[in-house]
């Protein structure tokens, strides 16, 4: 068996480019008087932080048309196609995207449409569109310039490449960089009105959700619920995280999370496990003893946000909410027959009784059902299914508080 290939999942890639831009497509002529006032704002913004801003960021304006035209190139640069498909073929096999899904087009129209203003870690400058309305310019520059200083203190660029080892410590800490800029625009923004999110609860739930933004930004109206839930939680869900951290540790909190990043979405979700170093578990995949002819093609976790999605997704969000806090480690890999252009998908959850891993197997017979357009059962009880979807056999089983499935297997009579 060969290694599988980590996955970086693309989509996560992807979502990390909400904090770049090129220096090459600014256009300079109508940034004077916005980009005048970032000097004062980041100075407000470190003496509310205690994180010290080193030098001044400089800042101009970019075209949505600019925009486009770079995250069209820089899909290229980050993801290979091999790359691209695999993440797509990942997603599709668990159903958390419909199986025409084109994920690069989706994803740079997208972000295209929802991009407001970047912060370029590798220029250290930073870009706002000329779309952005007058109303929203000045909390949109406080958060971008919440990313640049925290970036001057704790290397952004360095910062995301330690969390490569794990898909969903990525997110998690996506989720600290955008969770602690977010909470920063808001407390910029409370100090106006003479308030502050130390002292206001409500104020601080307020601000961590989003607004209701229905029929104004149509592709991600049209997004897959994967895609629409992985885009807005840095920012809903890494601000309250953030803002746990402040009341436990003060202004120590903003360096806390870059000093010491969370591992998981689990901890992000759920700050006292940050704080008590709760550690995932890593479940041993099912073993079907496939063909040599059969390679690794990725591998990776899903965390307790993939899950949470995955079950809303096929059994709703009241199941979601009931299970996925029970979540405690989760591995996937998948494999690739070229030649019989067949992918199998190994899976494991583990959770932290077996109550709740009864639960799951259920909701995953759920899933099974609905994200293939035939199923056939062979046999049945209460811990394994067996039969055939639209991709070959499946193997569905649950022992003790862990539930594993192998999908996509050939025909009995091997290939």
């Amino acid at each position: 068996m060969t290694k599988p290939r980590s996955r970086q999942s693309a989509w996560r890639v992807f979502l990390a480019l909400l904090l770049t831009a090129a220096a090459a497509y600014a256009e300079s002529n109508r940034a004077a008087e916005l980009c005048g006032q970032a000097g004062k704002i980041a100075a407000e913004l470190a003496d509310i932080s205690g994180l010290k801003l080193h030098h001044p960021v400089p800042c101009d304006f970019i075209s949505k048309e600019k925009v486009n035209e770079f995250l069209k190139k820089r899909v290229k640069d980050v993801a290979s196609p091999e790359e691209l498909r695999a993440e797509e073929l990942t997603l599709k096999k668990f159903g958390l995207v419909p199986p025409d899904f084109k994920l690069a087009d989706t994803t740079v129209d997208l972000l295209t449409e929802q991009a407001a203003a970047f912060y370029d870690y590798d220029k250290k400058k930073l870009f706002i569109t000329e779309s952005t309305s007058a109303d929203s310019q000045e909390p949109i520059l406080a958060h971008e310039l919440s990313h640049a200083i925290a970036d001057q203190n704790f290397n952004l660029a360095k910062y995301i490449r330690h969390g490569q080892k794990s898909d969903d410590g990525a997110t998690a800490r996506l989720a600290v960089m955008e969770g602690q800029a977010t909470w920063l625009m808001s407390e910029y923004m409370a100090r106006r009105l003479g308030k502050s999110l130390r002292t206001s609860p409500d104020l601080v739930e307020m601000m961590s959700r989003v607004s209701d933004t229905s029929g104004q930004f149509p592709v991600f109206d049209q997004s897959p619920l994967y895609l629409r839930t992985t885009l807005v939680f840095p920012y809903t869900e890494g601000m309250l995280f953030q803002n746990a951290v402040i009341q436990r540790y003060g202004d120590q909190g903003f360096a806390e999370v870059f000093r010491r990043a969370p591992l998981t979405t689990q901890q992000i979700i759920h700050p006292e496990k940050y704080f008590e170093n709760v550690t995932p578990t890593s479940p041993t995949l099912p073993d079907p003893h496939l063909p040599p002819a059969y390679k690794s093609l990725v591998g990776g976790t899903l965390g307790e946000l993939d899950h949470e999605v995955l079950i809303e997704q096929f059994a709703g969000k009241p199941s979601s909410e009931n299970i996925a806090p029970h979540w405690r480690g989760s591995n996937f890999e998948l494999r690739e027959n070229k030649k019989a252009a067949r992918v199998v998908l190994l899976y494991t959850v583990e959770w932290d009784s077996e109550q709740a891993a009864r639960d799951y197997f259920a909701v995953y017979r759920q899933a099974m059902a609905k994200k293939w357009k035939t199923m056939q059962v062979a046999s049945e009880n209460p811990d394994c299914l067996m039969g055939t979807g639209d991709d070959g056999r499946f193997e569905l089983r649950r022992k003790g508080a862990t539930v594993t499935s192998v999908e996509g297997l050939p025909p009995a009579a091997s290939e």
